[in-house]
């Protein structure tokens, strides 16, 4: 007990001093505030999507409804970054924009000022493209603002470990563990799902394990840390925006049945993490975060030091 409070207050210490560090990315600059007469702002919420209609309710319509509720004074729209759940929904009648027709739609709307808010969890192939996107629409508007995923900053990731245990509780002393299954990516981001996995165990929740389906740790890496602890009981749990059609069949499926071939008993909680109203909140702090600052460029932060005297 007491090396697990010694750890909380190092664990404070280090995310006080790492947001020190990130803030000084950042500069207080009130986007609204900024506003001539005849300009207007809006916020683009940006989500993967799902042909599920049930799990898009609770997660991405979710997030939508709370965002505006939490930004009355400005315009709130969405887009979807998957071109194949576009295809497939637009086969159903159901029309969603990519990120560029919304954010083109929007400037021909009138708009001149933009934050962008993706519910993309980590940093990767997806939030790349849609940087690149708002770099090609950029000039256009007065000012874009890009906020960043679920897992940036050290202190958010730490919040969604602590939020994971106590919505998904495993009695170690009955060799009960949760097992998080996560997308993966191919890109160095596929680093934050071993983070995850790091920061779970490293604050007592040894029987807590993060995997992913395309990246890195693997399912045969989740195993054996299974099989080290001579695990009894594992529950799957979708570590996605949205619990559909990975959830429905890699996780509730081939997951699943593996775990059961090795001896596993096996359980499931399908739910996405944008069902968990605590996730939804940090993804609206990001955009609060947007409103209220601007990223100041790596460029701008270099300059500023090579001035400083010694």
């Amino acid at each position: 007990m007491r090396c697990k409070i010694l750890f909380a207050i190092m664990m404070m210490f280090l995310c006080m001093q790492v947001r020190a560090q990130e803030l000084s990315s950042y500069v207080e600059s009130d986007l609204l505030a900024t506003l001539h007469e005849g300009e207007k702002a809006a916020l683009l919420m940006v989500h993967f999507g799902t042909t599920y209609d049930e799990t898009r309710t609770k997660t991405i319509d979710a997030i939508n409804a709370k965002a505006r509720a939490a930004f009355p004074q400005i315009e709130v729209r969405e887009s979807y970054t998957s071109r194949i759940i576009l295809r497939r929904l637009a086969k159903k009648g159901i029309r969603k924009e990519t990120p560029l027709q919304a954010m083109l739609r929007l400037r021909a709307d009138g708009y001149t000022h933009l934050v962008v808010q993706s519910t993309h969890l980590i940093d990767g192939a997806e939030m790349e493209s849609l940087r690149k996107d708002v770099e090609r629409v950029r000039h256009l508007f007065t000012e874009v603002r890009v906020g960043v995923p679920l897992l940036y900053h050290v202190d958010d990731a730490m919040r969604v470990a602590d939020i994971l245990t106590q919505r998904h509780p495993a009695d170690a002393r009955k060799h009960e563990h949760v097992l998080f299954v996560g997308h993966g990516t191919h890109t160095p981001a596929t680093a934050l799902y071993s983070e995850m996995d790091y920061m779970l165990k490293a604050s007592g929740h040894d029987n807590y394990h993060v995997g992913t389906i395309e990246g890195y740790p693997t399912f045969d890496t989740a195993l054996r840390l299974l099989k080290k602890a001579k695990a009894k009981r594992v529950t799957l749990v979708p570590f996605l925006f949205v619990a559909g059609d990975h959830a429905a069949n890699d996780i509730s499926v081939e997951w699943k049945e593996k775990l059961e071939s090795e001896g596993l008993k096996t359980d499931l909680h399908i739910e996405g993490l944008g069902e968990v109203p605590q996730i939804q909140d940090i993804f609206i702090e990001h955009v609060r975060t947007m409103m209220t600052h601007r990223v100041r460029p790596v460029t701008e932060i270099k300059d500023i030091y090579s001035k400083q005297k010694d």
